[in-house]
């Protein structure tokens, strides 16, 4: 059995397919908006898993609340962070780009077990089939959650038979290399069919659904039905339906009208959250002609300059370039006459200023500006007003007191953070990085299992346990996080390198090589993953692409021990001992002054074998004299001397 790509808008007769888990759903985004696939299947899941497998509802109720806000009646929240039930004004966490894809493999996972829980239970024994019509139509929230499904559920258990003629990204790569492809044909069904499909497509009542079913009648949305839907979607964190429905909302909107500024604010956010900066910054440029409410350009003026800082493009980033902006912001949010207004928008411009002076290196200042933040929120707003701006404060603060040298006075402000909002879960990450740092391996664990417990499917979580499991020896354990880290994630490089270094260290060179040449797919420029291709060719006896490689590497981070080390070693395997010497030697210079005294006792050993190989005998035993100091336990360098 194979997932189906149908090459038309909806299935052709003469298919045979398993039987259907619930009527065809047309994906059309105006039919139901973000999610109209996700809450069709949602709906028809959600009580046979409460009746067989209710344990799997409860754990991922935020995933099902969120693809389908009219089962919240049915779903209780198990999980959540403060900001749903804190005023609009107070909610300044804007979701990541990627929270929709945590989403999306939580209802995948949340699909597939349901599926296989009902397997002889609640229908037959074998596959079932879901059948989407219009998929080319959907919002890239369902495109998404199609990717997902189609990668991660097995026909066999559920085949998907996606209509769609010509889909788009990150649906289309999915389809070519997981779909059979079908040629589109006579549609099957008419009417009874038709109304068979409406039976599973409803609007997404109370979450970001355009309550209508064609485009063309868009322009009959009054105002406040169409910014609400807007609304809807951005505390999803559906962007690119806000993107698409504040564009059309700002065309119909007199620019500096009632309710312009906030739809330019949220659909340049959206725009800025999905790599489309520049029409983000044609926007805010928009706000500084028309508007003359200081508050807006204050606003807009601190959105420019995150616009620079964070662009998602490397090589666009400009700190520099972000002063002027943030320091407008400043400036304007220092004369606001609002007392409390003033004391927030000032402190979260002043936060945007440390980010920048942290960019640039000047990490001192930033603390300071983040302390001054900090003091504004406690002497000028109410206890009970903004625990989100306080909880990031002191977060940030954290930050910047573990790069100053202060981890005990980090761990004490994540630990305030955590506690004002148990239920997010990036703070775990935060903090189990620093205690991983600190050495408290077992404190760092429970942080990122706390992590993963908490919110929707996080990848970062178990590449950070992967980290732990192989440095205290389990490296299945590493090995099988890395895994499930990158099925949640295809596109997570760092994980990549992790692996395969693993896999090359296994002498597992094919699988290692297969995810060196993934990662260089996504990143060419990344020198960890040029290593590791850099050891895998040495390993199969290819000195030159082994030396290109690791030059490779060099070039592009020249403070890369681990490259000099293997080139060295190299420049040894093929007879070059004066390289191997010279390489050998930075890189325990490097060692050394990263003050990494384990790791330096390996180099110093294989520095004297090539010391010695050249005759520098005195060398070589001054090496092996300190590499014992190092590591007393190490029978290699014990014999070596002992040869001496």
């Amino acid at each position: 059995m194979d997932h189906l790509w149908i090459e038309a808008e909806r299935t052709p007769s003469g298919i045979d397919l398993p039987p259907p888990l619930l009527p065809p759903v047309d994906a059309d985004r105006w039919a139901g908006g973000p999610y109209t696939f996700g809450a069709a299947i949602a709906r028809a899941l959600v009580p046979l898993a409460l009746r067989h497998r209710p344990g799997l509802v409860d754990a991922h109720d935020i995933e099902l609340r969120t693809v389908a806000p009219d089962l919240r009646g049915t779903v209780p929240v198990r999980r959540g962070s403060i900001a749903e039930t804190l005023p609009p004004a107070e909610r300044i966490l804007v979701h990541a780009a990627k929270r929709t894809r945590r989403i999306a493999n939580g209802l995948a996972e949340f699909v597939r077990d349901t599926v296989a829980a009902l397997r002889g239970q609640d229908g037959p024994a074998g596959p079932r089939a879901v059948v989407v019509h219009n998929a080319h139509l959907a919002d890239f929230t369902d495109r998404e959650l199609l990717e997902i499904l189609l990668t991660r559920v097995d026909p066999d258990l559920l085949t998907l038979v996606v209509c769609a003629p010509a889909p788009a990204e990150p649906l289309a790569s999915a389809l070519a290399a997981r779909a059979r492809r079908v040629p589109g044909g006579r549609a099957a069904g008419g009417e009874d069919d038709r109304a068979a499909e409406e039976g599973g497509r409803r609007t997404w009542q109370g979450g970001p659904a355009l309550p209508y079913p064609s485009e063309r009648r868009l322009d009959e949305l009054a105002g406040a039905e169409l910014r609400e839907a807007i609304e809807r979607c951005f505390e999803a964190g559906c962007h690119h339906a806000v993107a698409e429905l504040g564009r059309r909302a700002l065309e119909a909107t007199e620019p500096g009208a009632e309710g312009w500024w906030r739809l330019v604010h949220r659909t340049a956010t959206a725009l800025a959250a999905i790599d489309r900066e520049e029409e983000a910054w044609a926007l805010f440029d928009q706000v500084r002609r028309v508007s003359t409410e200081p508050a807006e350009h204050a606003a807009a003026a601190y959105s420019t300059a995150m616009l620079l800082v964070r662009h998602h493009d490397p090589a666009r980033r400009d700190s520099e370039a972000a002063l002027p902006w943030i320091n407008q912001a400043i400036a304007i949010s220092t004369l606001l006459p609002d007392p409390e207004l003033r004391a927030f928008k000032l402190g979260f411009d002043l936060n945007g200023r440390a980010l920048i002076e942290m960019r640039l290196g000047r990490v001192e200042q930033a603390l300071e500006l983040v302390e001054r933040a900090i003091a504004l929120a406690d002497e000028g707003l109410p206890p009970d007003r903004h625990p989100i701006h306080r909880l990031v404060l002191r977060a940030n603060r954290a930050q910047l007191r573990s790069m100053l040298g202060h981890p005990e006075e980090a761990l004490a402000d994540l630990d305030a953070a955590i506690a004002a909002d148990p239920g997010y879960p990036d703070y775990y990450i935060d903090r189990g990085n620093l205690l991983h740092r600190l050495g408290r391996l077992d404190e760092a664990l429970a942080d990122y299992e706390t992590a993963m417990r908490v919110g929707p499917p996080f990848p970062e979580a178990y590449y950070n346990r992967a980290e732990i499991r192989y440095a205290t020896g389990d490296h299945d354990g590493a090995l099988a996080d890395l895994d499930y880290a990158l099925e949640l994630d295809p596109g997570f490089v760092d994980a990549y390198v992790n692996r395969a270094g693993l896999l090359a260290a296994r002498g597992d060179y094919a699988r290692a090589r297969v995810d060196a040449e993934r990662g260089l797919a996504l990143a060419p420029a990344n020198p960890y993953l040029l290593c590791v291709l850099g050891q895998i060719e040495m390993a199969e006896h290819r000195a030159d692409r082994a030396r290109q490689a690791f030059d490779g590497a060099l070039r592009y981070d020249p403070s890369l021990a681990t490259a000099w080390a293997n080139r060295g070693i190299l420049a040894f395997e093929t007879g070059d001992l004066d390289g191997a010497v010279r390489d050998l030697s930075r890189a325990v210079e490097l060692t050394r002054a990263n003050a990494s005294p384990r790791e330096e006792a390996p180099l110093l050993f294989n520095r004297a074998v090539a010391l010695r190989a050249a005759g520098r005998e005195e060398e070589a035993i001054a090496d092996l004299t300190r590499a014992l100091e190092l590591a007393p336990d190490d029978e290699d360098v014990r014999r070596a001397l002992a040869v001496g």
